[in-house]
């Protein structure tokens, strides 16, 4: 499944591109809207985005639960090079402690990405400052050229900025294809 992401000037002009979605069959799960105008999406019955794609929740608490990991296992060294508890620990306690290392840096790694900026939006964050709607519709392999045609025949307001093949994987970095024009001002 591939994400596809347009910004658009407006929120009429979100609204109708979200309308001709509906109308080829893509379900409100797979179209998002991300703006600093959530009222108006709201007013609208358009579908905005969630936490896990506006914030950066899911890479940060996969990086920090690989750093408790490590620190997890260099615990586990330290705990049988020194032996405080006596040369006889169960290997329950090593595996314990692995855990909880891990799940500690997945916390801490969790609530630093609650603070960060999702960085595959970062490249649009100049687009939603300026008060545009940023589109993430999510296709199968066999709508995307139905989905592209429609947007290019019907709305060349919002130009495909990018296509993310894995949206889901918080790792790979999405390209920006090209700036978007800038709204005019008392456009929205």
């Amino acid at each position: 499944m591939k994400c596809l992401y347009y910004p658009a000037p407006t929120l009429d002009s979100a609204h109708h591109i979200s309308d001709d979605l509906h109308a080829l069959g893509v379900k409100d799960s797979l179209l998002h809207v991300i703006s600093k105008d959530e009222a108006g999406l709201k007013k609208q019955h358009m579908h905005s985005s969630n936490y896990l794609e506006t914030l950066d929740l899911i890479r940060d608490g996969f990086i920090g639960s690989a750093i408790g990991f490590f620190a997890g296992l260099m615990g586990v060294g330290l705990l049988r090079y020194f032996e405080p508890f006596g040369p006889h620990v169960p290997t329950i306690v090593y595996l314990a402690t692995v855990a909880v290392a891990t799940l500690f840096g997945a916390w801490e790694g969790g609530l630093m990405g609650i603070a960060t900026e999702n960085r595959k939006l970062a490249k649009f964050h100049a687009d939603i400052e300026a008060g545009r709607y940023l589109i993430l519709i999510y296709t199968r392999k066999e709508q995307e050229a139905t989905v592209r045609e429609m947007m290019r025949a019907r709305h060349p307001e919002a130009e495909l900025a990018a296509i993310d093949r894995h949206f889901i994987n918080p790792f790979r970095a999405v390209k920006r294809r090209a700036e978007s024009p800038r709204p005019e001002v008392g456009l929205s």
